[in-house]
């Protein structure tokens, strides 16, 4: 009996150790066919890629969902924030999310906008062949009027200065006669050839509109002028000198700002041997001043140089350079959504559900920041707190639990990675109105260095890229605040060489508006020969 029990406790033995031996191998299997479903959406991923870069084709710039796919996510979404179990709550929550976006893509008829008031006008009458022929047998008993946009030639206009000499009449003869001649005309450029008004329309079209110094040639070349672009450039480095006292000051106010956006962006700079590499920075100091910098490289000296002594939170990417100031507590790091959303938009391709399931969780926190766009922060506070906190938290949650079951690095494992690193830094806006959740309004305005560096390709030297950094500061600045930006720079150009140094920063385009307004502004402009040639008050 006992040799029987012996035998079967043997044998349940040896079938629990097979059945543990069993699962195992189960688990392990699931594991290896989990790689290889992950393997394989990477290789069709690489398959398509090939095939586009194949055809030369390019894909959408936009990180933006298709409608319909956003439409289904934010759906799905609806139901696991507010626990809904059953179809008919998932095709309610569909159907809601499908009025919305009908209602915000519907297209009103387009209205014709009058033109602008300021505009020149020329009246020309329109009257049929009969009245022509015979006016006094027809009376007008009305009118139809009509507005048609047209273009005159730019006009360069030559300034002859004749400084007169004088002497009075009634002088002494045999003694000394006194002379008087007229006060010299002050230009931007002491002894220059150009007045303010066409420096500016080079500054303007150099820096704003992209245009190269080669082009630049050929265009006032149409306009009769042989300027070469030597001369161009050497106006430009002494009228850089003229304004960098105003550009300095501004960095030095916007340093006091309780949140500032950074970015950077490579340039090429002419060497001898061949072209090396520099960065562009970009500093934004929201509602004030867009601010750009040059360094030759892209660490943490070129960091320290941007932000001297700054003290407040510092919305940037999460790049290593920055680290550094967050260690001694006086910059506090803001996360970047923007950034953040970048990541699951490359893993869209190699694993569209988890990349889907991510990008309505932060297009979602993107909705609800349009809608409190203008909002007062305690306003914006509240609403953050209410509606995206929630999303936020199951965003990382969601994360969490995704993080162990995807492949070691794929796109889709560096963008939980990404997220989950940076966890602290995205949430912090929830707590502060004031701050953005995105940095995109330093990408926006580093574009304009960007659009610049597929025109004029390199700089010409590392002074040169300095220069460019104080007009573009400037002009991005203008744009800003909705300033017009050749004639802010004609009169800048007017008002500089005299101005007080102590009172520069009433020159930048934050303040621009106000000092206008002064009576003593609106009698240096007035009393500028060559701005009433340019205004058409001299002839």
């Amino acid at each position: 009996m006992s040799e029987a029990t012996s035998t079967d406790d043997t044998i349940e033995a040896r079938l629990a150790h097979f059945a543990v031996q069993l699962n195992e191998q189960t688990a392990q299997l699931r594991k290896v066919e989990g790689e290889r479903d992950e393997y394989r959406k990477l290789v069709l991923h690489l398959k398509e890629e090939n095939e586009r870069l194949r055809r030369g084709l390019l894909g959408q710039k936009a990180e933006r969902l298709p409608r319909n796919d956003a439409q289904l996510s934010l759906a799905i979404l609806g139901m696991a924030m507010a626990g809904a179990d059953s179809s008919s709550e998932a095709e309610a929550a569909a159907a809601a999310v499908e009025k919305q976006l009908v209602k915000e893509h519907t297209r009103c008829k387009p209205v014709r906008k009058p033109l602008p008031v300021e505009l020149p006008r020329v009246e020309i009458e329109i009257v049929p062949p009969e009245v022509e022929r015979e006016p006094d047998a027809f009376e007008c008993i009305g009118s139809e009027t009509r507005e048609v946009l047209e273009r005159r030639p730019a006009a360069v206009v030559a300034v002859k200065l004749v400084y007169k000499k004088f002497a009075r009449k009634d002088r002494e003869r045999g003694g000394e006669t006194e002379v008087l001649v007229g006060e010299t005309v002050e230009l931007p450029i002491e002894r220059g050839s150009a007045g303010p008004g066409f420096l500016a329309d080079t500054i303007v079209r150099r820096w704003q509109d992209h245009q190269p110094l080669n082009r630049l040639e050929v265009v006032y070349a149409r306009d009769g002028l042989d300027l070469s672009r030597s001369t161009l450039c050497t106006w430009h480095g002494e009228l850089g000198e003229l304004a960098r006292p105003l550009h300095e000051a501004m960095f030095i106010d916007a340093l006091g700002s309780p949140y500032l956006c950074v970015d950077a962006t490579g340039v090429l700079v002419l060497a001898k041997e061949r072209c090396h590499n520099g960065h562009f920075w970009v500093l934004v100091a929201p509602d004030r001043h867009v601010l750009f910098r040059y360094s030759e490289s892209h660490d943490g000296a070129a960091v320290d140089k941007l932000l001297p002594g700054y003290h407040g939170h510092l919305v940037a990417d999460a790049h290593i350079v920055y680290d550094h100031l967050y260690k001694t507590g006086n910059v506090v790091e803001v996360g970047c959504w923007a950034h953040a959303r970048r990541y699951w938009w490359k893993a869209l391709g190699s694993d569209p559900e988890r990349a889907n399931i991510a990008l309505v969780y932060i297009g979602s926190l993107f909705r609800i920041e349009r809608t409190i766009a203008s909002s007062p922060r305690k306003k914006k506070r509240e609403v953050r707190q209410e509606k995206s906190k929630p999303i936020v938290e199951a965003f990382f949650t969601w994360c969490a639990a995704e993080q162990g079951r995807v492949l070691d690095e794929s796109p889709v494992a560096d963008a939980i990675q990404y997220a989950v690193n940076q966890k602290a830094a995205l949430m912090r806006f929830l707590d502060d109105g004031s701050l953005p959740m995105h940095n995109n309004i330093s990408e926006l305005n580093l574009r304009r260095q960007v659009v610049g560096r597929r025109n004029w390709l390199f700089c010409g030297s590392e002074d040169g890229a300095e220069i460019n950094t104080i007009f573009v500061s400037l002009l991005a600045s203008c744009r800003m605040h909705r300033i017009e930006p050749l004639g802010y720079m004609r009169d800048l150009l007017c008002l500089l060489p005299r101005w007080p140094k102590h009172r520069v920063l009433d020159l930048a385009p934050v303040n621009w508006t106000q000092t206008l307004a002064q009576s003593e502004v609106q009698q240096a402009l007035a009393a500028n020969v060559f701005r009433q040639v340019v205004l058409g008050q001299r002839t």
